[in-house]
Parts: structure tokens; C-alpha cells; sequence
């Protein structure tokens, strides 16, 4: 037993105990035996696990011990545990590896694990997720370049830029999980204009919709794409909205998920933008796919664009290689010849040499004869000059003249006519036959004159045209009243027709038209016996060459056929008719009169119609005058015309040259006016009409002197025998022959007569006596008649006395009626034309109540303008009556059925525009002179209110003030009395007014010039270019202002009557100074400029004060004070950038005005 024991020790577990015993002896060796059994069979078992394990590597093995029990058991199961866990940790991670081995990185070790083993089964976790992050990028990085070198090869083949940006449309937006895109060119990039605005514009689209609410272009910065382009950074815009966009389909739509924009660029620059919606987000590795993209995208883009330009370089390198080859091919023919030639020249060549010594001494002469032709060339040049200015003084001598020889012309034929009627019968009839021949003959003097004048307007360049659409059938029925006594006095046949192929309109100056025809057909019934005159209107069967040296085709043009059976014209003196003063018959014994000018006008007056006048004639058999005029406006807009309002119609009154009497005005239609008067103002779409401003700057002089006071007139008047209910007209007038005539005829229409020969003094009889009407001549010696009819409507005193115009100057009437002339008169005046003119004045005064139609179609507005326009002072004696209608169709039938003295007219109205309504209102010779103030809302634009101009005597715009305007210009037009007014409204007139006491007083300086009321016109780059009377005036005292004079004596002359305003006065001698002091003294509020002066004179002063980079500058009155007053300077000095002008001597009362609304506006 010891033995077996001990071996079992040792580890020796196959010894056995052999033993004969008995009893427990026997018991004990058989246990010992059982023992030995368990321990070899577990230490077999443990060490086959163990081997399997660590020597073969086979895993899954167990300890297999039978009938073990207690420690052995549990050894023996943390043996076979301990095998397990082994086991199933190394299959685990067995089977991860071999995934991951065959390319499955979505699997990882999940069995339990404890201490080192759990190190490992992290780490090959690690490992598996660093192989698929890294796979995953791999495939990325895969994706993108392969996507990049297919879409860099699919855009290389691509020519165009409609081909490239569909294929990307097609390839790129499915690829990237976009649903709906657009592609935006730059416009550049397509060959727009570089140097302009930049506008991305659409190209090509998938899956898009056009909307109305999307546009198909932006400019940069405008919305998304704009702003892409402008920032050239992607925008990304997540969370969209419902009902941003739809992305639809046949079976629905729905709004994206994401949208982004990208910018397309090339070294900078835009080429374009590309805009992407989708239903999921974008994912990284697109959003780099496109941001790459887009780089290729603009190389390919630029490239194409490049290519294009190459391509389009390369056809006209190509036309021009084939005309090179051409020229090659000529140029070798010709070398063939070439060396034919030479010899040919060889031969000649000695006989050139000795030819060459003769030309030299002929050269020398020739350079003699040159110098000679040079002086004479210079000579003539000189000469030249002197002819143009020779041209300017005869044309500024013969303005003069037409007024000088008017005015005595004008006393002259009035009288003539007065003794021509012999009223009293105390003229022989010899004597009425001298009075009517020097009637008659002043009459021809008046037509010389005329066409005199209008001669040196064609010759100087200053005749102007107006341009219409002239309606031809109107002009067809215009010739024939004129001219059919002319032919039955004559007995003549006369026939005007317009042939079917003639246009019904043409543009051109209507009255000119007519003067060039009746200059055509007067000269064709003077040289005309027996026969017959026609004048044929239609379209010319050949091109005529124009006076401008155009070709025109004859569709283009239209023909003016004047024939005669009269005379003829030999055909080598064609040409001489049409210069001035030149007959056919030039002899002293010469058969016909007539001056020889009628046909050099018509001439001229055609050139600047486009036009050319030719002739036809054969010597007893007769003559054809024929006008082509062109029926487009391409000659008119050359010449700068704004032709984008052209007026409609065509004057059928006196055209251009008449010099018919006319009378009419604003003071109502057919009841105050009709009649008796033997002429009518013409429409105001007659040519020539003056631009002279609607408002003057003068002040009134509200010196009142005692009628002691007063001088004496030259012309006696009734001022001594004025009683109360008398009618009162004050005549103005330096004439003192008309004067005379004036106040006869007035006194026959029931009139106690005031005269003034001066402004001055017409002035002070107006504010003293009241008169109820005024006759005034435009051209007075003391004082210019437009200051005078100025200061009268400013004066509540006196600005609703209703006032006649009597002038020479004609074409001023549209103006006349815009500052509240009631009637015109043009000298001379005939006898007739007075009678109706008085009788006109007295049906006026005669009536108290005006009568006003207000045309309005909103109601509350309607109402509104009757209260604010209507009513009394309250003592129930209205002075005014309103009739208001809401619609054109109304108003019409309202004109038709009463008269009234003026029109409010808004434009937009239902059915017939306002405008419409105006129109129709001015082609009716009943209405036409009734003054119409527009009241509008409507915005208008430049031509819309230049075309108004022609016909409104007024345009108000509604706005904050417009209310007292309007009241203030419908009191004026109605020539109401301020003071039966409610006392609001007498104040809002007298503040718009400026009715502010001044005494008038006057600078005398050594370089003054005569006054001059002031003649505004707005320039642009003059910050504030006219004072209108209705700005608020400021006080003067303690403001501040710089006088600019380089005369010491201006200076104190002008310091004394402003320090006496108590202003502070600063001085500067020159320009540079003048900056200077400005620099020194920021309270500066004002400047006076004088204009000459030395170092830098006032223009270029004011030029430098409005460059100047100071804002304060540029806002700056600055008064233009100067003795020029020739015609331009006004103008020179605003373009200049000067806000007003005034000239020397200085009007005290002119200047103060302007600085108190200048300062007030600041």
C-alpha cells in the first residue's frame, strides 16, 4: 500500500495494488485501486483536452471522468468550462475573421471574453470597423472619381452650350438624388454684353414647370441664384416649405426636402448656376461631387464659349483666306503683267529721265501755284466768316426791324380802315379810295415784311417746326376754302385731290405744309389766265432724290402736285426762281409782281420738312410744282424731335408766315367770344409755340399814390369822369397812336377809358382805379409786358381783372392763357378784329358769375372739388357756378349744351379717357379756347405731360398741397375777387401769391444791363433751378451770404442793401477766393456769382463749387448775378450748375425774393 502511494504521489498512476487481504484491508486496497483509476482516467482526460487545445488546435473537446464526484467532479467541470468558453471564443472570433476575410465588415465578436482575450476581441472589433470606414471611403473616393472622369469625358464631345448643359440636366440630377433642377447661364458666358449689367438667364431644366411668379432671369444679388452668384459660395436650403415648390409627377407631386444652388465657376468669374431640389437630404459625398462638378462644369463651359468664339473667328479667317487666295490669284495675273510691263518701262525709264529735269522746273511752279491757292484758300475762309456774321447781324437787324416797322404799321392800317369806312361821310369817294389804297398797300408792306423774316429765319438756321400727324383730307378741305374765291374771282377751274394711294396722315409741321402750298398755288393763280389750277395729293411713282441727298423710294414719300395752264418758266430760269428776290421775268418791264421770296422760303422750309420742291414747266403751256414730303419720321428724329407723343390732327387755322389778326383766350367758348370777332385764337397744337415759364419771379409794387400823384397821360383819358356802375378799361400801351385808337374803339363798346404808355404807370393806374378789364402790349419801352401781366395776376388787388394781350409777337397765346390772359391780339390789328375783341371784354365784365365744369368720376373726390372750389364769402351772392359730371360722355354734354369759363379735368375716367376728352375739347373751335386745369392722381411720365402741356393751361398733380393749387389757378382762370372769397381761401391764394409789400428800388452799376424778368428753365445738374412763386419765404436777418464780385463797387452797393436786411455779408474778389472763403465759413447759406470776373471767372467757380465731394455744396444756392442778359447766358449759367440768374442792374425787390425762398428752402 505505502508503495502504490507513494508511486500515486510521484505521479506514477499505473501502478496497482496487488494484496491477498481481507476485511478492511482488502476494502482499503480496493479503494486505493478505484482511486488510482479516477486519478490516471482524469489525468488522461485533462491532458487529451490539454493537448487538443494547445498542441493540435482542436477545439469543442471535454473531460470525460465516470462515477466522479466532489472536488474531482467540479475540477473535472472547470476543466471541460474552461475548454468551452475556449472553444467558443476562438470560433467567435474564427468566424468574425472569416467574414471579414471574404469581405463582410458588417460583422463583429460579441461573445463574452475577460482579460486579454477581451483586448483581442475589442481590438479585431476595432480593426473590422476601421477596415469598413475605411472601405466605405474607398468606395466613396471610388464613386466620385469614376462619376467625375465619366462626366469629363461625356463633356468633351459637346460643341455647344445647349448640348452640354442638357446632358448634365439628364446625367447629373438623377445621379445625385435630385428630383427637379435648373441650369442658369450667365449671359456674358452666352456672348451677351460684357461691359453692361450681368444676368443669369435659363438655359436647360429637368422635370421643371414654368411659374408665373418665377422668373427665367436674375440679376445678381436677385433671390438665391442671384445671391449664389454674387457671394460665388453654394447655398444650402433645408426644411422646405409646402408650398415653396412642387416636385410632381402622373401620380402626385410634393414639395423636396432639400434644395441647393451652386455657382459655376472659371478662375473667378461666373459661368453660371445650377439649382437642385430632391425628396432626401443630399449626402456628403455628393455635395463634394457637385462642389468638384461644378469646376469641370466651368472649364467646359468656358472652353465651349472659347470654342465658339474660336469657331466664329475661324469662318471669317476662312472668308477672308478665300479672298486673300482671290487676291493671290489676281495678284500673280498681275505680276505676269507686271513683267511685261517692265520691260515696257525699262524703255520708258530714259525717257522719264530725261523728262524727269522739265518736271522738276514744273514741279516748282506747280508749288508756286499751290502756295497761291493757299492764300486764296485762307482769303476765302476769312471771307467765309465774314458772310456768316454778316448772316447773324442782317438776321438780328431784321428781328429788330419787324418789330420797329410793325408798330407804325399797325397805327397806319387801323386808321386807313377807319377812313376807308368812312363812318361820319365826310370823305369824298376819292379820298376813301387813297385811304383804301394805303390800306391795301400796308397790307402788302405787312406780307413783304413777313416773308422778309421768315426769309432770314430759313437762311440763319432759326426757323423751328413743330410735328403732328397731319391729317391730308383735312388739308384737302383746308386749300379748297382758301383758294376757291381766288379761282371764281379769277375764273378759274380749281379742283384738290387726295388719290386713293396717298397715306390719310403724314408726320410734319402742318403749318408749314400749308404756308410751302399756299405760296405754290398763290403764285400758281397769279400766273395763271385761263384754264384752270390743281393741286393733286398721292404717292409719286419714282424715288426723289431729297434735298439732304437721300434716296428715298416712292412708297416712302408723299407727292404735292401743284399744276397751272398759266405761263410757264423757260427752262434756263428753273433755277433761279427758287433764290431769293428772283422772278423768271426780271425785266423793269416785267408783267406780274412780287417780291421773288415766296418760292426761296418754300424751299428752305421744305429742307427742314425733309422734303424737296421740284418743277416741271414748258413755256404757254403751264407749269407742275411738286413737294415730296416723307411720310416717316426718320428725318425728324435725326434732327432730335421727341417724337414719342405726337400729336394727332391739323391745324386749320393760320398757319406759319400768316399774319391774320387773332382773337380768343381763356375767358370761356363760343358767349364771350363769338360773334362779331373775325378770327379766333387756333388751336394750341399750332406750331412755333414759345417755351416761356408759367411762373415769374417779380414782385408787385404795392406803392399806392394819391391819384395827384399820377402824371398827367400823354393821351387823354376819362379818369376825371369815372363814376360808380361805370365799366372801366385801362389801356397799356406805348403807341400812343394805337393808344388813341384803342381807347375809341372801348368807348364805342360803352367803356370809360384809363391810358398808361408804360408798364410802370399801368401798374399804379391798376392798383389805384380797379379797373374791370386791361388791354396790354407785350412790347412797352420801360418795361417788359410779360413782368407787367406777371405782377398784375400775383397782385390779389388786380389779379382778377380779366386782361387783353395786344402784341407783334405772335405764337405766345398758349402761353398767354396759362398765366390768365383772357384774349390775344396780334399786330397789326384789323378794324373788325378790335370791334369783336371790345365787344368780347364787355360780354365778359358784363357777367359776374363764372361758370365751372368739373369733371371728376370718383364721388367723394367730386364733392370734395365743388366744396373746396365753390361759394361766396357767405353773403349768399355766389360768384361762381359748378356743374359736376363723372364721366368724358357727361362732360361733352354738358360743353354742348351751356358754356362755361374753365374746365377740372381728371384723366382717368370710365369709358372716354380724360385725355380723349381734352382732345375732342381742343378740335372744337367753340371750346377750344376755354382754359383746362388736369387734376390728376396718375403718375406721368415725360412725354405724357409734354403732350398735356400743349393743350392744358395747367397740370396738378394730387398730393399734399394740390388742394390750394388748384384753388389758386381756378381763381385764376375765372379771374375771381380774391376778396369775395371765404377769408381760408383768401389766405391760401395770397400765401401762394406771395403777396408781400416791397417798395421796388434798383442797384445802378458801371457794368449793368437792362432788367429783365427772369426766363426759367430746369437743368439737370442745378440742385434747385427755379424760385417758383408758391415757396415759403424765409426772414433774412442774421443769414448768412457770400457776394462774389471782382468790382469793388457791386460789392458795396450790394452789402448796403443786404446789411440793411441785417444779414451777415462775406465778399471774395475772384473764383479761387470764393472757394476759399467757403473752405473758412460753413455758415455760408447763399452765394451771389457774379459771372465775369478774373483768375476764374463764375462758371468755372460754380462748376468747381458742385464737384466738390462736400454734400453741403452741392446743395448750395447759388445766384447767377451778372450784366450779360443775351440770349444763352441764362441757360450757360444753370448748366453751370447756378440755381437762378438775375442781371444788372439788380432788381432789389427781384433779389431779396429769391434769397427769402432760397433760404427757405434749406
Amino acid at each position: 500500500i505505502a508503495k502504490v502511494v507513494t508511486a500515486v504521489a510521484d505521479g506514477d498512476l499505473k501502478q496497482k495494488l496487488v494484496v491477498e487481504a481481507k476485511g478492511e484491508v482488502a476494502a482499503l486496497a480496493e479503494t486505493i485501486n478505484s482511486m488510482t483509476d479516477t486519478l490516471n482516467t482524469f489525468a488522461e482526460q485533462v491532458t487529451t483536452v490539454a493537448r487538443e487545445v494547445g498542441t493540435e488546435g482542436k477545439l469543442g473537446g471535454q473531460a470525460k471522468v465516470p462515477n466522479v464526484a466532489g472536488t474531482w467532479k467540479d475540477l473535472t467541470e472547470n476543466v471541460n468550462f474552461m475548454a468551452n468558453s475556449l472553444t467558443v471564443q476562438v470560433r467567435e472570433i474564427s468566424d468574425v475573421a472569416t467574414a471579414v476575410t471574404e469581405g463582410d465588415l458588417t460583422r463583429s465578436i460579441t461573445v463574452d471574453a475577460q482579460g486579454e482575450v477581451s483586448t483581442l476581441k475589442n481590438n479585431i472589433n476595432q480593426m473590422i470597423a476601421n477596415l469598413k470606414e475605411t472601405t466605405q471611403q474607398n468606395k466613396e473616393q471610388d464613386w466620385l472619381k469614376t462619376n467625375l472622369a465619366r462626366f469629363s469625358s461625356m463633356m468633351q464631345g459637346q460643341k455647344t452650350l445647349e448640348s452640354v448643359t442638357k446632358l448634365i440636366m439628364s446625367e447629373m440630377t438623377p445621379l445625385v438624388g435630385a428630383h427637379r433642377a435648373v441650369f442658369y447661364l450667365n449671359d456674358a458666358t452666352t456672348g451677351g454684353t460684357l461691359g453692361g449689367e450681368q444676368v443669369l438667364k435659363l438655359m436647360e431644366a429637368y422635370a421643371y414647370r414654368e411659374r408665373k411668379n418665377v422668373s427665367n432671369q436674375f440679376r445678381f444679388g436677385e433671390g438665391l441664384v442671384g445671391q449664389c452668384a454674387l457671394e460665388k459660395q453654394s447655398i444650402l436650403l433645408t426644411n422646405v416649405p409646402s408650398d415653396y415648390i412642387q416636385i410632381s409627377s402622373g401620380l402626385g407631386e410634393a414639395a423636396p426636402l432639400q434644395i441647393v444652388v451652386l455657382p459655376i465657376l472659371f478662375e473667378g468669374a461666373i459661368m453660371g448656376v445650377i439649382e437642385l431640389a430632391s425628396f432626401q437630404q443630399f449626402s456628403q459625398i455628393h455635395r463634394t461631387f457637385l462642389d468638384q462638378l461644378m469646376e469641370s462644369i466651368g472649364v467646359v463651359l468656358n472652353m465651349i464659349s472659347a470654342s465658339m468664339r474660336t469657331q466664329s473667328l475661324l469662318e471669317q479667317s476662312q472668308l477672308l483666306t478665300q479672298e486673300l487666295q482671290s487676291q493671290s490669284q489676281e495678284l500673280q495675273s498681275q505680276q505676269g503683267q507686271l513683267r511685261r510691263t517692265n520691260v515696257e518701262l525699262e524703255a520708258q525709264a530714259k525717257e522719264l529721265e530725261e523728262k524727269a529735269t522739265l518736271l522738276a522746273e514744273q514741279n516748282e511752279k506747280v508749288e508756286q501755284k499751290n502756295r497761291e491757292v493757299e492764300l486764296a484758300r485762307t482769303a476765302l475762309e476769312e471771307k467765309a466768316e465774314q458772310l456768316a456774321l454778316s448772316s447773324k447781324y442782317k438776321s438780328e437787324f431784321l428781328a429788330n426791324m419787324s418789330h420797329e416797322l410793325r408798330t407804325p404799321l399797325n397805327s397806319m392800317l387801323i386808321l386807313a380802315k377807319l377812313l376807308a369806312d368812312n363812318n361820319e361821310g365826310n370823305l369824298s369817294n376819292k379820298q376813301v379810295d387813297f385811304a383804301s389804297t394805303i390800306q391795301s398797300s400796308g397790307g402788302d408792306l405787312l406780307n413783304l415784311i413777313n416773308e422778309i423774316l421768315d426769309l432770314s429765319k430759313v437762311e440763319a438756321g432759326k426757323m423751328e417746326i413743330e410735328i403732328t400727324n397731319v391729317s391730308l383730307p383735312e388739308v384737302r378741305d383746308y386749300i379748297q376754302r382758301s383758294f376757291a374765291h381766288d379761282a371764281q374771282q379769277k375764273g378759274l377751274s380749281f379742283d384738290v385731290t387726295v388719290l386713293p394711294t396717298a397715306p390719310t396722315t403724314i408726320p410734319t409741321d402742318a403749318g408749314r405744309l400749308q404756308q410751302v402750298l399756299r405760296n405754290l398755288l398763290g403764285n400758281a393763280f397769279k400766273f395763271t389766265e385761263r384754264g384752270g389750277v390743281s393741286l393733286t395729293i398721292s404717292t409719286p411713282d419714282h424715288a426723289v432724290l431729297l434735298e439732304n441727298g437721300d434716296l428715298v423710294a416712292a412708297e416712302d414719300l408723299v407727292a404735292f402736285a401743284v399744276t397751272d395752264t398759266g405761263i410757264g418758266i423757260p427752262k434756263e430760269k428753273r433755277n433761279l426762281i427758287f433764290e431769293a428776290f428772283q422772278q423768271a421775268d426780271g425785266t423793269t418791264s416785267r408783267r406780274y409782281g412780287g417780291t421773288g421770296l415766296g418760292l426761296s422760303i418754300s424751299r428752305g422750309i421744305t429742307g427742314l420738312l425733309g422734303g424737296r420742291i421740284m418743277v416741271e414747266s414748258e413755256v404757254g403751256v403751264g407749269s407742275t410744282f411738286t413737294l415730296y414730303l416723307p411720310k416717316s419720321t426718320e428725318h425728324f428724329e435725326a434732327m432730335g424731335f421727341d417724337l414719342d407723343n405726337i400729336d394727332d390732327g391739323f391745324s386749320g387755322g393760320n398757319g406759319g408766315g400768316s399774319s391774320s389778326p387773332r382773337v380768343g383766350g381763356g375767358g370761356g367758348n363760343g358767349r364771350r367770344g363769338g360773334g362779331t370777332a373775325t378770327a379766333t385764337m387756333p388751336p394750341m397744337t399750332d406750331q412755333f409755340v414759345l417755351t416761356r415759364p408759367r411762373t415769374m419771379t417779380t414782385t408787385v409794387a404795392t406803392t399806392r399814390p394819391d391819384r395827384e400823384a399820377i402824371a398827367a397821360p400823354t393821351v387823354a383819358d376819362d379818369r376825371d369822369s369815372i363814376l360808380p356802375g361805370d365799366k372801366v378799361l385801362l389801356v397799356i400801351e406805348d403807341d400812343v397812336s394805337f393808344a388813341r385808337i384803342l381807347l375809341d374803339r372801348a368807348r364805342e363798346e360803352g367803356f370809360k377809358c384809363l391810358a398808361a404808355l408804360g408798364g410802370e404807370e399801368g401798374i399804379r393806374l391798376a392798383t389805384q382805379f380797379g379797373p374791370d378789364a386791361i388791354s396790354l402790349d407785350l412790347r412797352l419801352t420801360d418795361t417788359d409786358g410779360w413782368e407787367i401781366l406777371d405782377r398784375l395776376k400775383r397782385n390779389p388787388q388786380t389779379r382778377h381783372i380779366p386782361v387783353q394781350v395786344v402784341s407783334v409777337v405772335d405764337r405766345e397765346q398758349g402761353q398767354l392763357a396759362s398765366v390768365g390772359a383772357i384774349a390775344y391780339l396780334e399786330k397789326p390789328v384789323t378794324s373788325d378784329a378790335l370791334t369783336g375783341a371790345f365787344a368780347h371784354l364787355r360780354r365778359f365784365v358784363d357777367e359776374s358769375v363764372r361758370r365751372l365744369l368739373i369733371v371728376e368720376d370718383d364721388d367723394a373726390q367730386r364733392g370734395s372739388l365743388v366744396e373746396l372750389l365753390g361759394g361766396a364769402a357767405g353773403d349768399g351772392d355766389d360768384d361762381i357756378a359748378i356743374i359736376a359730371v363723372a364721366s368724358g360722355e357727361e362732360a361733352l354734354g354738358s360743353l354742348a349744351a351751356e358754356t362755361f369759363d374753365a374746365i377740372v379735368l381728371d384723366l382717368t375716367l370710365p369709358g372716354m379717357s380724360g385725355l380723349e376728352l381734352l382732345q375732342q375739347i381742343k378740335s372744337d373751335t367753340r371750346l377750344m379756347n376755354i382754359p383746362v386745369v388736369i387734376y390728376t392722381g396718375q403718375q406721368l411720365s415725360k412725354g405724357e405731360e409734354n403732350r398735356l402741356k400743349r393743350h392744358a393751361a395747367s397740370i396738378i398733380t394730387k398730393d399734399v398741397g394740390s388742394a390750394d393749387k388748384l384753388l389758386d389757378e381756378t381763381a385764376l382762370f375765372l379771374h375771381r375777387v380774391i376778396a369775395r372769397l371765404p377769408e381760408g381761401k383768401q389766405r391760401v391764394i395770397k400765401e401762394r401769391t406771395g403777396d408781400k409789400e416791397a417798395k421796388k428800388e434798383t442797384i445802378t452799376t458801371p457794368t449793368g444791363a437792362a432788367t429783365r424778368p427772369s426766363r426759367r428753365r430746369t437743368k439737370a445738374n442745378a440742385p434747385e433751378t427755379v424760385a417758383q412763386v408758391t415757396t415759403p419765404v424765409a426772414s433774412l436777418s442774421h443769414r448768412t451770404v457770400l457776394v462774389v464780385d471782382d468790382d469793388v463797387r457791386n460789392i458795396f452797393a450790394l452789402t448796403s442793401v443786404l446789411e440793411a436786411q441785417e444779414m451777415t455779408v462775406l465778399f471774395a474778389e475772384n473764383g479761387r477766393d470764393a472757394i476759399k472763403m467757403l473752405g473758412l465759413h460753413d455758415e455760408i447759406e447763399v452765394v451771389l456769382m457774379d459771372v465775369m470776373m478774373p483768375e476764374m471767372d463764375g462758371y468755372e467757380t460754380t462748376e468747381q463749387i458742385r464737384a466738390s465731394a462736400r454734400a453741403d455744396w452741392k446743395a448750395l444756392p447759388i445766384i447767377a448775378l451778372t450784366a450779360k442778359a443775351m440770349a444763352g447766358d441764362r441757360e450757360k449759367c444753370l448748366e453751370a450748375g447756378a440755381s437762378d440768374y438775375i442781371t444788372k442792374p439788380v432788381d432789389v425787390d427781384h433779389l431779396l425774393n429769391l434769397l427769402r425762398q432760397y433760404l427757405a428752402k434749406g
